[in-house]
Parts: C-alpha cells; structure tokens; sequence
C-alpha cells in the first residue's frame, strides 16, 4: 500500500527493510514552487528521528553553505533519492532506489525546479544513470530527461564531505553559487531573492 498526496509520501511498505529500519517516512521540505531542489541519498538516524531532510552536522553545513550564497532554507526544497532510513546508515540498494523512484519523480514533477542539485555520489548517479566522479565533476551542469521531460542537474559534494575533508569546502561553496546563479535566486541580484518580487 503506498500514497502520495502532492509532494509528500503518507504511507509505503515497497522496501521491507526500510520499514523495518524507519520510524516514520522523510518527506522533502521546503516550498513546493521552489526554483532550487536539492536532492540528498536518504535520511539518516536524525533525520528519522525530527523527519526533515538534512537536520544534522551535514544539515548545519548545507545551512551555512546556503546563506553564503544569499539563500535560507526556506528558500528551497530538500529532498532525498529515498524516504526511508536505511539500517545503520548503509547506502540504499538499487531497487530501494528504484522503489523510490516514482516518487522522486512525482516531487520533481509536481515543483518543476529550474535546477536540480545532487548532494554526493548516490543521487548524482541515481538521476544521471552513469558512474559518477563527484569530486572531479562537483559544479558541473548535465541535462537529463526525468519522465521524458528535460532537467538541468548540477553536480555537488555531499556537505558531511567537508566535515572530513577540508579541501572539499570550496568545492561545495562553488557549486551552491553556480546552483544560485542558474536559478537566479541570492545574492546575485543585490540580496534579493526572486520570491520578494510576488
């Protein structure tokens, strides 16, 4: 049994494991009209505990990343390729992913971003379909058809990475800029963000 209403997920027992593993379903946060989504791997132990994308140390990274750039968080949606904390934080498997699929592409869908920012290497190649290199490739642009419609994806590290490797600071910073820039959103246009303007 699965539903989903709009952009949240309410119920689904598709990964056994997961429901298992999980004391409730992560849904993405954040305005469903955003011009920025960001898309993580899944919830980990915090992110099941709150259900919010994102809360922990790599939450507060991606947090200040954001504001460097003139965005908050409540600027844009956070979501992840699966809903469900997988057990001791293992990467999901391939048909978790699978199984998740729809519903990612239903949140895509339903928001219709103007760019897509993959956070590390799990999402970047669940959306890319291709072995991805995302410390080589982090702020690099591709264009993807996600149910047959075409989606600017930008390439990023995942924050925690700048927790245990210094060097991947500015690698992080420089692709939240580029991904503010494509949208048009922070600080470029004299600190106003495009939602002021309605």
């Amino acid at each position: 049994m699965e539903e989903m209403d709009g952009l949240c997920v309410g119920e689904c027992t598709r990964c056994p494991a997961l429901v298992d593993s999980r004391s409730r379903i992560v849904n993405g946060t954040g305005p469903d009209d955003a011009d920025l989504l960001f898309v993580g791997e899944g919830p980990g132990a915090q992110e099941d505990s709150e259900g919010e994308p994102f809360v922990g140390r790599s939450g507060t990274v991606l947090d200040d990343g954001l504001r460097d750039v003139g965005l908050a968080r409540a600027d844009v949606r956070i979501t992840n390729c699966v809903r469900c904390r997988p057990p001791e934080n293992r990467d999901p498997t391939t048909d978790e992913l699978e199984n998740c699929r729809g519903y990612l592409e239903r949140e895509i869908d339903l928001l219709d971003p103007d760019v897509i920012v993959t956070l590390g290497k799990v999402p970047s190649e669940h959306l890319l379909g291709r072995s991805v290199a995302v410390t080589n490739e982090a702020g690099s642009l591709e264009e993807v058809r996600i149910e047959g419609t075409p989606r600017r994806v930008l390439l990023c590290v995942h924050p925690a990475a700048t927790l245990y490797d210094r060097s991947q600071e500015e690698t992080f910073a420089s692709a939240l800029e580029r991904a503010a820039e494509l949208a048009g959103v922070g600080s470029s246009d004299g600190g106003q963000t495009r939602l002021d303007g309605f």
